[in-house]
């Protein structure tokens, strides 16, 4: 009797190519997932990483190629067969009903029932049982609209387990979450690993695929470049294979002197928010803005732009005090605020891009209530150029460009205020790929050259420490370090993050 030779996958796609009208989405590519592996899938925006999850799910069908499950070939006619063959997804936005409990979310389509009757005892303790070995903080009776984005993945990854499934894609799982909400998502995912799920993990963050990933494929424009052991390839090299060239300086950051204060911060109080904040940034230098997520970084400059206001405090601008009431105060003085969700409060996603670069001055290019459309197409054009905005015309929607194409707009509608003096940019690289983080860093530094003063926050440490001149760290609402670049370390600014550090601080400033 001829013995049955198991297949070294589970999962195992070849020369997958799909087709959109008049694009090729995904070009002969091929992937390998063996049992109870980590493998992430690495590519810039654009590069076929969603359309080819969305091929092994079943919500698009491959105009070439085979996919083979448990060495076994599948034809998936919908997302329905794909689920009941074991392959669940999770993806970046959960897709959760926010007015039903966890319970109703992670039994979506796949109740327990008893002659037609919904068992809803036997649904919550089960449905807590996957919570708890999550570790989850949060009850199955709990309304999913009043858990945080970390939670609710927790609960996609829940409902992934309750169907069974053998083989988890988690898609940018960290891109929202805090440091140590990544670092909870990596013992999970470490779980998994153990109870024999296999795991295709796409991510941006080098961290995340040097913490849990043994493999990493890369697509590029479209097509499959390699799959490299994780222990075997070099930085540079993954990603000259993600972005097609070598990125010889990822923070090319400019030897800029600094020139003259531009804006100080003293004595900053909110309650319930922060407290005693003082910082100062010059013409020409790039001030890094960090701490751990809820230190109060952004409800700082929130209130610095008038956003929020602050009990106590006061806003120097070129060594004169500003009163700043509202966000057109700041703006009027020359201090602007790129906002961490550039799509929420950063852009309007389904105007074009040029009415998104000139939405500020709009009031400028208007005469007797009608705007001068000619010198609009022109201001945007110029501005848009100026950041390298990839796009057909300023006529896209902002919602069609990548992440980074999005942040570029952001800054282009920045640049259009011709009495900007002060940038803030929050977390200015957030779920951005490699390529994209290189040209947004690259624009910084020329702001920067031109003699802007800009507050960079950023939870990227890498980050942080390549494009700072100075760093003020924060922990709790208060400033408890203050390094110049030669000073910064990371462990010099996670211990003033942690609650030991600022101690520390405070008591030597007691002294």
């Amino acid at each position: 009797m001829e013995e049955i030779k198991l297949s070294e996958y589970v999962l195992e796609l070849k020369g997958i190519t799909k087709i959109f009208p008049g694009v090729k989405a995904l070009n002969n590519v091929q992937f390998q997932l063996k049992p109870g592996e980590v493998h992430a899938l690495m590519g810039e925006n654009g590069a076929g990483k969603s359309t080819f999850i969305k091929v092994i799910t079943g919500v698009h069908k491959a105009e070439e190629g085979e996919m083979y499950l448990f060495g076994k070939k599948v034809d998936f006619k919908g997302p329905r067969d794909a689920q009941q063959a074991g392959i669940a997804a999770v993806y970046q936005h959960p897709t959760s009903y926010p007015d039903l409990t966890v319970t109703e979310n992670i039994f979506m389509n796949h109740e327990i029932k008893k002659r037609g009757i919904i068992q809803w005892k036997q649904m919550n303790e089960e449905a807590q049982g996957y919570l708890d070995e999550l570790d989850a903080d949060f009850k199955s009776t709990a309304e999913m609209g009043a858990l945080s984005v970390a939670q609710q993945q927790m609960v996609e990854i829940a409902k992934a387990v309750s169907t069974r499934a053998r083989i988890i894609i988690l898609d940018e799982p960290t891109a929202a979450l805090t440091a140590n909400e990544s670092q909870k998502l990596y013992k999970i995912v470490d779980k998994l690993k153990e109870s024999g799920v296999s795991i295709i993990f796409i991510s941006h963050r080098f961290e995340d695929m040097y913490r849990l990933a043994s493999r990493v494929t890369v697509f590029r424009d479209s097509q499959y470049i390699g799959t490299y052991d994780v222990n075997g390839i070099t930085n540079a090299d993954l990603i000259k294979a993600m972005v097609g060239r070598e990125i010889n300086d990822l923070f090319p950051k400019p030897e800029v002197k600094p020139g003259e204060e531009m804006l100080r911060v003293e004595n900053f109080s909110r309650v319930g928010y922060y407290k005693n904040v003082n910082f100062h940034v010059r013409a020409g230098e790039i001030v890094g803005l960090t701490g751990l997520v809820g230190a109060g970084r952004t409800e700082v400059v929130e209130s610095v732009c008038g956003i929020t206001r602050q009990s106590e405090g006061k806003v120097f601008l070129e060594g004169k005090e500003v009163a700043i009431k509202n966000p057109t105060d700041a703006m009027k003085n020359g201090i602007i605020l790129l906002p961490e969700d550039r799509q929420k409060t950063g852009l309007i996603l389904s105007w074009g891009l040029g009415r998104n670069v000139t939405l500020p001055i709009v009031k400028k290019l208007s005469n007797n209530g009608f705007t001068n459309d000619k010198k609009e197409r022109e201001l945007s054009r110029k501005f848009l150029e100026d950041v390298d905005t990839k796009a057909v015309t300023i006529f896209d929607p902002a919602s069609s460009l990548s992440g980074g194409n999005q942040q570029k707009v952001v800054v282009a509608k920045a640049l259009a205020q011709d009495n900007m003096k002060v940038i803030i940019m929050d977390e200015p690289t957030k779920g951005v790929d490699v390529g994209a983080k290189a040209e947004i860093y690259a624009i910084m530094g020329e702001l920067a050259q031109k003699g802007f003063a800009i507050i960079m926050i950023s939870s990227e440490m890498p980050e942080i420490l390549g494009m700072s001149d100075r760093i003020y760290v924060m922990c709790n609402g208060r400033v408890t370090g203050e390094l110049s670049r030669e000073e910064a370390t990371q462990e010099t600014i996670l211990e003033f993050a942690m609650e030991k550090g600022g101690k520390k601080k405070r008591e030597e400033a007691a002294k």
